[in-house]
């Protein structure tokens, strides 16, 4: 009579197992997981030049899912001026179709395959950027960055640090600069 008892036991808890796992993972959709948007906060960042790093990847970018970051940095970039990158040195940009004010993303299902929204943790370091101008608007249950209240992207087609191969995109698409105006081109 024992073994009868183990085995729809032994199932039951194999399944308990899987659907809790199953619980924990992420399908990309955003399901509201994340914790409520905190303020912005500004700290001078760890002395690393994001130009000599190792060569930055887009993370998330084979499968879609939002970019994230710590920090934002301003650095030169040839052509362009001052623009704004995250921590790994990868350009930030701003969509023409976005609203700065309130703050209101426009880029959603196919476009964050290509543009992914940088999402950010409860703070965020500072370099070159006015800390006054950083925010966040929710998006999908997590907490994307905003420069004068644009909200940020990062472009799949950016690879490595220092690259800017989303700057004029569809005419559309901008590198952004430290005071959140769409860069312009110099020289």
């Amino acid at each position: 009579m024992i073994p009868r008892r183990i085995g729809p036991s032994l199932a039951l808890g194999l399944a308990s197992a899987f659907l809790l796992g199953a619980c924990g993972s992420s399908n990309g959709t955003g399901t509201g997981n994340a914790a409520p948007a905190a303020p912005v906060t500004s700290a001078t960042p760890a002395a690393s030049d994001p130009a000599s790093s190792t060569p930055a990847t887009a993370t998330g970018s084979a499968s879609g899912q939002p970019a994230t970051t710590a920090a934002v940095l301003t650095r030169a970039a040839q052509g362009l001026g001052s623009i704004v990158t995250d921590d790994k040195g990868l350009t930030l940009y701003r969509y023409d179709k976005d609203q700065p004010n309130p703050s209101k993303w426009t880029c959603s299902g196919a476009c964050t395959k290509t543009w992914l929204p940088v999402i950010v943790p409860e703070s965020v370091q500072t370099s070159g950027v006015e800390k006054s101008l950083l925010g966040t608007v929710h998006r999908n249950g997590e907490t994307q960055l905003t420069l004068a209240g644009w909200p940020l992207y990062r472009y799949v087609g950016d690879t490595a640090a220092g690259q800017t191969n989303g700057e004029g995109k569809d005419q559309e698409w901008y590198a952004v600069t430290p005071s959140g105006q769409k860069s312009t081109a110099t020289g």
